[in-house]
């Protein structure tokens, strides 16, 4: 447990569950409505340690434990938001089945836990990758924790990103996004997203990933598309949108595969079988118990949520392998797109059995929510591992933040269904995400693209180039790459000219984050408070 004092405290808890709430409640809401899900890592860390702080008597590792179970929940709201709209873009006049979703939502989110248990050693202690997100944590914690110089060089940062959002999206004096009307008439859709976060993230994510992404916009925006239409290879801005779409999603999933393939079944011995030897660091696994509660999942699966026994077999095998690839792409370059490894596991499921469009949905959720889970635990991991928390007591409250995420996630998703109706592209909820789930469910606009993509995904990745980021940029709007890009510059610019102040400008940047995730997320709140 450490010198420091208790780090899993009825308080700390108490707060823990809390924030999940809220924070679960929020991240639907800005996952349907903005079609993103900015980590609340941060957010949840300078929360957890000024309520805690002001309580007086804590230490990191109770911060590090309490802002654990309050990020969980986020992260199951992102992966049901990224996903079961598509049951509603594939049939509008669905029926809700809540029971289902509560089996669906449980089930990813427990199966998330314990294969996130089972990998933690292994990529935390052994592999020791960077988790960027859950170092930004910890160097939140321990500027607060410090005080002086370093605290500010953190919060006045957060000052000014709190500022901008709220004039930004409350107020509307800042406007959300910069373009060019002149390039759009021309077919080249650039523009800035207003987003000291985007900047925050590009910075910490640094140049090589950030650079791939890059990449994969000007791939798109400034050739593919235009160029295209002008050469007369797309008839429209649309059909060139729908090829540059399934070609970015297939690179994504064949650099998903690539990760498989390179990184994961090389090293599945060590991986995998750490449940039977035992290797599975402080938290210790009991296969009999484990044996159980997969018997249980996969009996809700088939009884509640309708998904045929053999796809629900599949679908534990599948889940323990993108729980491993969302661990090693969230861990080299902090981003983890949770419904990718959810189409993955989908497509790897349809090889065998085809399980209907709705458990399809349901299929591609429960993969989705437990990688979320896994990159989400892992980054708090990261975060306890350099502050020496206990992971057990991180666990407890990674597990009671996660399940009590599953319960609202399902109940604010109803809500924001009730509130606004109908989802999808042109819609109030553009669920972008999930639009791409539907088209894996119900057909690729163009398929070639998709599988040209999958090929030259897998091979860049195992050359050693980050084809996922790549892609990610081609999927992506401009306005989000071309925002994250400026900090990714900086940070190739401070390490070219300015090296030591590196430091400095990480926790700049870990500011940034936090100012406009406390900002966004309490508008978020609001707004879905007083929703009518």
């Amino acid at each position: 447990m450490g010198a420091e004092g208790k780090h899993l405290t009825l308080r700390g808890f108490l707060i823990g569950l809390i924030g999940s709430v809220v924070i679960t409640m929020s991240s639907m809401y800005v996952a349907l409505r903005m079609g993103a899900l900015p980590w609340p890592t941060i957010f949840v860390a300078i929360l957890s340690m000024v309520i805690l702080k002001a309580m007086g008597g804590t230490n990191k590792g109770e911060i590090t434990v309490t802002h654990t179970a309050m990020s969980t929940g986020g992260l199951v709201a992102g992966g049901v938001a990224f996903t079961i709209p598509a049951i509603w873009m594939l049939d509008p006049g669905a029926t809700p089945d809540l029971p289902a979703l509560f089996a669906v939502t449980l089930s990813g989110t427990i199966l998330g836990l314990i294969f996130t248990v089972l990998i933690r050693h292994h990529f935390i202690e052994e592999e020791k990758l960077p988790f960027p997100m859950g170092q930004a944590a910890a160097q939140t914690v321990e500027a607060g924790m410090e005080g002086g110089q370093k605290a500010r060089k953190i919060f006045i940062p957060t000052g000014i990103a709190v500022v901008f959002t709220a004039l930004r999206d409350q107020w509307g004096i800042i406007p959300a996004a910069l373009s060019s009307a002149g390039l759009a008439a021309r077919n080249i859709f650039f523009g800035v997203w207003m987003s000291p976060m985007a900047v925050g993230i590009g910075y910490i994510i640094g140049p090589l990933y950030m650079g791939t992404w890059l990449a994969g916009g000007i791939l798109s925006y400034f050739m593919l598309i235009p160029l295209g239409i002008s050469w007369g290879w797309f008839a429209s801005v649309e059909v060139a949108e729908a090829f540059k779409n399934s070609a970015g999603i297939g690179l994504i999933i064949g650099a998903g595969l690539g990760i498989l393939a390179k990184n994961i079944l090389p090293k599945a011995k060590d991986i995998f079988g750490s449940v039977f030897s035992g290797k599975t660091g402080d938290i210790k696994v009991r296969l009999p118990w484990l044996g159980l509660i997969v018997a249980i999942i996969v009996a809700a699966l088939v009884g509640i949520a309708g998904i045929p026994l053999i796809p629900s077999l599949l679908l534990i095998v599948g889940v323990w392998l993108v729980t491993s690839m969302a661990a090693a792409i969230t861990g080299q370059t902090g981003i983890d797109p949770m419904e990718v490894f959810g189409i993955i596991v989908l497509l790897f499921i349809k090889i065998f059995a085809d399980p209907g469009p709705v458990a399809s949905v349901y299929i591609a959720a429960v993969a989705a929510i437990a990688a979320a889970i896994a990159g989400d635990a892992l980054q708090d991991f990261k975060a306890g591992s350099i502050l020496h928390t206990d992971p057990k007591a991180q666990f407890i409250g990674e597990a009671m933040g996660g399940i009590v995420g599953a319960f609202v996630s399902v109940g604010a998703f109803f809500i924001m269904k009730e509130a606004y109706g109908a989802m999808g592209p042109g819609t109030g909820l553009l669920a972008p995400q999930a639009y791409g789930v539907s088209l894996m469910v119900s057909g690729l606009p163009n398929a070639g693209a998709f599988y040209g993509g999958l090929a030259v995904g897998f091979i860049l990745h195992m050359i050693g180039i980050p084809a996922m980021t790549l892609g990610i940029g081609m999927y992506l709007p401009m306005v989000i790459t071309s925002a994250a890009a400026l900090g990714g510059i900086g940070k190739l610019l401070v390490k070219k000219f300015a090296p030591k102040r590196d430091e400095d400008f990480q926790l700049g940047a870990s500011g940034l984050l936090g100012g406009e995730g406390i900002t966004g997320m309490a508008i978020a709140i609001i707004q879905v408070l007083t929703r009518s």
